[in-house]
């Protein structure tokens, strides 16, 4: 089978080709003879089954149930899979205002986002925890675990505490006009 053309590439891929495509690939990996390969190669086909087998499920539980569309974005795996393929309706600002509003207790609001490394400062309110490293860490990983499936860009989260003390001006000593060093 040959590689797609442009033109088959910009149309959607009916299930029948789709699972065309994916014996073509397991026969291709079977034929160099690595069963150790082709035995993962198969375990991974079966996860991804899984793993879009339970989002699809998840749809189609919301929607009997009647949830609204909003029920749909706010579910981790259905937002993740829409995430995923670049189908969530909701830009990255409102994905992130989402996750954080999952995060019980802790009144965490966006300083900055910083697209090249990933990284999402973040600033607790004042009084939320103890102000310890194992505080911060907590809520720090609190954060990332909801950023996880909503908002994938975000690769880092830095968390201050709104009652820490602003990192100090930093102070240039030099010489005296005049003098001598």
């Amino acid at each position: 089978m040959s590689a797609p053309t442009a033109a088959a590439a910009t149309r959607p891929m009916s299930a029948e080709e789709a699972g065309r495509r994916i014996e073509d690939v397991l026969d291709r990996l079977a034929a160099t003879g690595d069963t150790t390969a082709v035995a993962a190669a198969e375990e991974l086909v079966r996860s991804l089954m899984e793993f879009y087998g339970a989002g699809l499920a998840r749809i189609v539980d919301l929607l009997s149930a009647g949830a609204p569309v909003e029920a749909l974005l706010g579910d981790e795996l259905v937002a993740g899979l829409l995430v995923l393929h670049d189908l969530h309706p909701e830009n990255r600002e409102a994905r992130i205002a989402r996750a954080l509003a999952t995060v019980p207790d802790q009144g965490l609001e966006v300083e900055d986002f910083d697209e090249p490394t990933g990284t999402l400062r973040l600033r607790a309110a004042a009084g939320v925890g103890c102000g310890c490293a194992a505080t911060e860490s907590a809520v720090r990983q609190a954060a990332e675990d909801a950023l996880t499936c909503f908002v994938p860009e975000v690769t880092a989260v830095e968390v201050r505490s709104a009652d820490a003390p602003a990192e100090p001006a930093l102070l240039q000593i030099g010489t005296r006009p005049g003098a001598r060093g």
